[in-house]
Formats: structure tokens, C-alpha cells, sequence
């Protein structure tokens, strides 16, 4: 049994858990009662779980939870606490977030790329490269 100190959305949380190294995903949702990072592969392949680490997009199903000690992870729900529905979401929009931070103005080429890994079984990327490029010109 350890005791893992994690800052998640701006505040300071104690989790006990069996083993140090579980996945971060399973210690924010079960742990921590977030909803915002899912579970879909389980290999770091289809973006479900991504949260930030530090500012860095990160998969949670594979990230282990000790590694993020003394670090600041930020979830979809951020620090207003606003949930969204849909399976891809979660990832589509911490990869955007974090292109943002690194790229005031991305092309549609940079904002297909930073979105490329993350499976979206509806077919709204279109839709989320326009979000990305609105969420780009509100941030100038």
C-alpha cells in the first residue's frame, strides 16, 4: 500500500493505493471520481484517456500514477469542473489544448496532425479542426 500526493485540476489530493505504478487513469476515476479521461484501449493507441502532465498530452491508461507525483495533471474537466459527453472528445480536446499552448495560430495541416492519433468513431473531425481553429482565434 502506498500513498501517492497528486495535484489533479489545482488541488493537492492524498490516493492510497495497492500498487504505485497502477495506471493514472484508474486512480482519477475510480480514486478521484473524475469521468473526463475514458477507457478504450488500454494501449496508449485510440487517445480516450489523455490528460495533461505538466502541459504535456499524455495516455493515463499507461502513464503510471507515481510518476506523477509532484507534478500537475489537468484533466477535461480542468479547474471548472466541465464534463463532456463523447467518446473521443476527452482526447481530441487535451491534444488541441496542448497544441494551443505550444502554437498561438496552428494551419489545418499542424491541427490534423496534433489530432491524428485519436480515433473519433462518428466522423466529426472536421468539425473539431474548425473548434480548434474558433478556440485559436479567441486565444489572439
Amino acid at each position: 500500500m502506498a500513498t501517492l500526493r497528486l495535484t489533479v485540476n489545482g488541488k493537492t489530493r492524498n490516493v492510497r493505493v495497492d500498487d504505485a505504478n497502477v495506471p493514472l487513469l484508474y486512480v482519477l476515476r475510480d480514486d478521484l471520481g473524475l469521468r473526463g479521461p475514458r477507457f478504450g484501449c488500454g494501449l496508449s493507441q485510440c487517445g480516450a484517456c489523455t490528460v495533461h502532465v505538466n502541459g504535456e498530452s499524455v495516455r493515463s491508461c499507461v502513464y503510471p500514477s507515481s510518476s506523477a507525483v509532484g507534478k500537475k495533471v489537468v484533466t477535461l474537466e480542468g479547474e471548472e469542473q466541465a464534463a463532456q459527453c463523447g467518446y473521443c472528445i476527452n482526447g481530441m480536446i487535451m491534444e488541441a489544448a496542448a497544441l494551443l499552448s505550444h502554437k498561438k495560430n496552428p494551419t489545418d495541416a499542424e491541427i490534423k496532425a496534433a489530432l491524428a492519433d485519436n480515433l473519433c468513431r462518428c466522423g466529426t473531425h472536421l468539425r473539431i479542426v474548425r473548434a480548434v481553429k474558433r478556440a485559436a482565434g479567441a486565444k489572439t
